[in-house]
């Protein structure tokens, strides 16, 4: 009766002193890579400022009681989920994971996740300017409301530039074709 090479790797290692590599437990190294340059790419810039204005915009409010506004609440749906979304996005580009994926059109999952979270985040920033005042002036969340208005809009301002810059992508890998 033959051994399984597997756990001759495994028997191997575990009377030995060292710790079992990868190689020893017959898995193979990763094909991820950390791609730096995304980081200082305008995209990746925008995705930055998305990631962190809108997590300022859901912290923010967070904090508050934003229930007793119902509109408020929508403003916080909105923020959680673009925030979510944008750093998964953000993690497949920094790891390079969307190249393993070539069947997903991912210019054009850009433009219109970019576009839509800018259309979603510009009603809640609205919302979220309307709402203020219904805030008792001098309570403590009166001005964590205000600030987390200012960040709403600048956050519309990172997705719109950020869709722009993938529509300009799109339609040169279209001419491309």
């Amino acid at each position: 009766m033959e051994e399984d090479p597997e756990c001759k790797a495994v028997t191997r290692v575990n009377r030995g002193s060292r710790s079992p590599t990868l190689e020893d437990l017959g898995i193979s190294h990763s094909d991820l890579t950390y791609d730096n340059k995304f980081v200082c790419s305008l995209p990746g810039m925008l995705m930055l400022g998305e990631i962190v204005c809108g997590l300022l915009v859901w912290t923010l409010l967070g904090g508050t009681e934003y229930l007793q506004v119902p509109a408020l609440v929508w403003v916080m749906f909105v923020s959680v989920l673009c925030w979510v979304l944008t750093v998964s996005l953000f993690v497949l580009h920094l790891t390079t994971v969307y190249t393993k994926i070539p069947h997903v059109p991912w210019s054009t999952l850009g433009l219109c996740f970019n576009s839509c979270a800018t259309v979603l985040y510009m009603t809640a920033a609205v919302i979220n300017a309307i709402s203020v005042p219904q805030a008792v002036r001098g309570r403590y969340y009166y001005t964590s409301w205000i600030a987390s208005t200012v960040f709403a809009f600048l956050v519309v301002v990172c997705y719109a530039a950020n869709s722009y810059v993938s529509y300009k992508s799109r339609r040169s890998k279209s001419d491309d074709a």
